[in-house]
């Protein structure tokens, strides 16, 4: 019997193989579909812009422009467009866990179509941004308007999903206060950033500037999860996403792409402790209900409740409701009754006296949240 399960362990592993911060080697769809299910949290795709370029762009110098004139750009007709890029929606659709987001950025070449496509394969949109570009490439023919913009669209897997990470609270402290806006004003990959070839040519022409990725992993995702990059190129997400402390996976097909991919990445250095805390709001706290409270013992059935002015008392009663003239109801609800409004926040108008002070039993509720916090570290 021993030999038996032996050879059945080899034949059917007991764990998934560990994808996580791995580059695969390959086609995207055919990649995707080897991955396990629902399996990862947010995707950012940069997928062929299918630019249709009609020879060479030259600058008024007549100088040549390096512009996108690499294979995988190339499509024959806009219907093979569309087939490649409802393949790789449904691969990722695949992939993506219920709570997960994806992110798809393009040109006016193609973005239109990948959004058509998304909503037929049942994605829901929940943002477009505009990516403005700090320092455009100019339009050298002069018969259009300068190319200053990218868009990307952000969307869930449906309608009513629900449970997706969008750290609302964070974006708006880190902009002065301000909801974050759907347009973002950054620099086109130039510099140290940009990576070079043997002969100090772009190695990859549309490389995205680590500063765009970043705020997409930042709005979207937490501390450890797992992000997909379908089409990987020379590794911005990989690197972005190590450095914030989340997984990455890649696919790529290229291997000179690869090999700068890992090199890149390996130089990262990942911040850690403080440096990943993400800002959040009431909104991102746990809830805990005022009979958590007493379950926990930091407050006792029969304790007296009363306002910061003494005006008003509720007794609390073994259920986590309180009462006063011996109707019970909820401590926002008693709360409201006793001041005659019609809503009240019983957690900051109630208080409990403990050593002669009057405390809010809002500190009650941060304690039960700790010890929730500290449980889930604990596993």
């Amino acid at each position: 019997m021993a030999p038996f399960r032996s050879a059945l362990r080899k034949a059917v592993p007991d764990v998934v193989p560990d994808i996580r911060d791995r580059i695969l080697k390959g086609h995207c769809v055919s990649q995707m579909a080897a991955m396990p299910e629902n399996s990862v949290d947010v995707i950012f795709a940069d997928p062929p812009y299918n630019l249709q370029l009609a020879g060479d762009l030259h600058r008024p110098d007549q100088s040549k422009v390096d512009a996108v004139d690499d294979a995988w750009d190339q499509f024959e007709s806009f219907q093979a467009y569309d087939a490649f890029t409802r393949a790789w929606l449904l691969a990722a659709r695949r992939v993506l866990k219920p709570t997960g987001t994806i992110w798809v950025i393009g040109s006016y070449h193609n973005i239109f179509r990948v959004g058509a496509s998304l909503q037929d394969l049942g994605y829901w949109i929940l943002n477009d941004v505009v990516w403005r570009k700090a320092n455009p490439m100019p339009n050298f023919r002069g018969r259009r308007f300068q190319n200053a913009h990218e868009t990307l669209i952000w969307a869930s897997l449906g309608k009513d999903a629900k449970g997706y990470t969008f750290n609302y609270d964070a974006l708006k402290a880190a902009n002065d206060d301000l909801q974050m806006r759907s347009d973002w004003l950054f620099p086109i990959c130039t510099g140290g950033e940009r990576l070079k070839d043997e002969t100090g040519q772009k190695l990859h022409p549309t490389q995205k500037p680590e500063a765009l990725l970043a705020r997409i992993i930042l709005a979207s995702s937490k501390p450890g999860d797992v992000v997909l990059d379908p089409f990987f190129g020379t590794g911005t997400t990989g690197a972005v996403a190590r450095r914030l402390g989340r997984h990455y996976v890649g696919i790529e097909r290229d291997e000179a792409y690869i090999e700068a991919a890992e090199q890149r990445i390996a130089a990262v250095v990942p911040l850690t402790g403080e440096s990943l805390q993400m800002a959040g709001g009431k909104r991102a706290e746990q809830r805990v209900p005022f009979a958590s409270l007493v379950e926990a013992g930091l407050i006792e059935p029969g304790t007296q409740l009363t306002d910061a002015g003494r005006r008003h008392v509720a007794h609390v009663r073994a259920d986590g409701t309180v009462s006063v003239s011996g109707e019970a109801a909820s401590i926002h609800r008693v709360g409201a009754k006793v001041q005659g409004i019609a809503a009240c926040n019983g957690w900051t108008f109630w208080h409990v006296e403990t050593g002669g002070q009057l405390r809010p039993i809002d500190e009650l509720r941060r304690l039960v949240r700790e010890r929730m916090a500290l449980r889930q570290e604990a596993g």
